[in-house]
């Protein structure tokens, strides 16, 4: 590992790994995964990517206005527009790389419904469309020589020296290491693990979020988080797969625990509404049986078709004894994506001079209050190919000189962190703002995160690992229950 980069890369999903390729063989760039390459929300990713691709049928004005009523038209809209009209030739970029996206009998892309399109432009890999483009982009990165990646490392400080940052990483071997960085993109993701059940991986817990937010930067809306409708209900896991939208996109119908259909009752567009009106109609419905039992029922369809389209599903289902060509699957909302996030513009940039965000993790507006279904990983490409774009047009004006000389390493020792402050904060995060929030609840739940906030960044405690993600989790629910406290919507 060198001293210093021109640009630090945080985080190995979609949007982390579309930047590092963009930037020419003259930019050295550091990409670092918190854990292992392949673990990340994208790779997790079933639907597919939503693209207006079929002109013939399908066009910009009609995905924009899908994407606005989802959103609740409280997106923006420039935002939007970018989104949609640049989009389609990352998707074909995509295709160009390798992603072995569906192809129909006349060999031209397959493209399938989801809840809250108007027209079919869901470009998928059978049900793991996020898996085949991660690992794809990880392939093409590896090709690139100035790119220098680096697993199971943790970027755990982030200090601004005006030319760029100091960055303090957690080693695998849990060392220290502090690298300099004329520009850096946090691509960090969500911050699903502030709850107890969610359908985000491990590496979810806001750590990049946390360190944009200490370093002044400005953080918007992350009160405006989205439960699936359909993750596999569970009985123990905190991580719960996903049911994709795909399902009830090619027919799925969802039952109550009377196996009755319900959904038309909440909305007339039933189990293809939007996800937050699926959500809400499934907790209704649950608080009038006085039953959390429900169901996709899939088990009319043809069974070839069923285990052919969504051949990941099957399988994970099959590990829960589920045949969900002849057996109802149990579902329940959990957790699934964050709306807001770091705050940036057009091309990025957040409010603090060289950092940028993409992916999950940023706020650009597109999503407003409700995410569209398969456009996160288009707006992971989108967004990330700007940042790389404009921190290439800044690199070749300018005459960034080696940083001064600075500690190669920080003390990292300090007092054994207790047990439990993790487990609480989704306990409150889960009881205070899940699907239908409970207003009354906020005020002493807000009022504990920010005690444990206080204990963990006061308490002196060695830093690894657990206490990163620990100081992350409090930093982020504080955040999310003030703005909940403050009425932001």
């Amino acid at each position: 590992m060198e001293r210093d980069y021109d640009v630090l890369i945080v985080g190995a999903g979609a949007a982390g790994l579309y930047a590092a390729l963009q930037f020419s063989e003259d930019v050295r760039v550091l990409l670092i995964s918190k854990r292992e390459l392949t673990l990340s929300n994208s790779s997790l990713a079933q639907g597919g990517v939503a693209a207006v691709l079929d002109k013939d049928n399908d066009n910009f004005k009609l995905h924009i206005a899908d994407t606005l009523i989802a959103g609740k038209y409280k997106n923006n809209l420039d935002a939007i527009k970018v989104l949609v009209e640049e989009g389609p030739e990352d998707v074909l970029n995509l295709k160009k790389m390798g992603v072995a996206f569906d192809l129909d009998e006349k060999g031209h892309l397959q493209m399938t419904l989801e809840a809250g399109h108007s027209r079919h432009r869901i470009v998928h890999h059978k049900d793991s469309t996020g898996k085949a483009i991660v690992e794809t982009l990880i392939e093409q990165v590896k090709t690139h020589s100035n790119v220098e990646l680096c697993d199971n490392t943790m970027l755990y400080r982030l200090e601004n020296n005006g030319r760029g940052f100091l960055c303090g990483l957690l080693m695998p071997d849990g060392s220290s290491r502090v690298v300099g960085a004329h520009y850096c993109i946090l691509a960090s993701g969500g911050i699903g693990r502030v709850y107890q059940y969610t359908t985000n991986s491990a590496i979810a817990t806001g750590d990049g979020i946390t360190l944009a937010y200490k370093l002044g930067a400005e953080i918007k809306y992350l009160s405006r988080i989205q439960f699936h409708p359909t993750a596999f209900a569970a009985e123990n896991d905190r991580e719960r797969f996903l049911i994709s939208e795909a399902v009830r996109g090619e027919g799925a119908v969802l039952l109550n625990c009377d196996g009755q259909r319900f959904a038309t009752k909440y909305d007339e567009r039933g189990e293809l509404a939007p996800r937050d009106v699926v959500s809400n109609a499934i907790m209704l419905e649950s608080k009038e049986k006085g039953n959390e039992k429900f169901y996709l029922d899939i088990t009319h369809k043809d069974p070839e078709f069923v285990k052919n389209r969504f051949p990941m599903i099957y399988e994970k289902c099959l590990e829960e004894n589920i045949d969900i060509t002849k057996q109802w699957i149990p579902v329940f909302p959990c957790q699934h994506y964050l709306m807001g996030g770091i705050n940036v513009d057009l091309f990025a940039r957040t409010s603090i001079d060289r950092l940028y965000a993409a992916g999950e993790c940023s706020h650009t507006g597109v999503h407003g209050a409700n995410r569209l279904a398969s456009n996160s990983l288009l707006e992971a490409l989108v967004f990330s190919r700007r940042a790389a774009n404009d921190i290439m047009d800044r690199l070749q004006r300018e005459n960034n000189a080696p940083f001064e000389s600075f500690e190669s390493s920080d003390d990292l020792s300090g007092n054994v962190m207790p047990k439990g402050y993790r487990t609480e904060i989704r306990k409150i995060m889960q009881d205070c703002h899940f699907v239908i929030p409970k207003p009354e609840a906020v005020p002493g739940g807000l009022k504990r995160i920010r005690e444990i906030q206080h204990e963990i960044e006061n308490g002196g405690y060695e830093i690894n690992r657990d206490f990163v993600e620990a100081r992350s989790l409090a930093t982020v629910a504080a955040i999310v229950l003030s703005e909940v406290e403050n009425g932001v919507e």
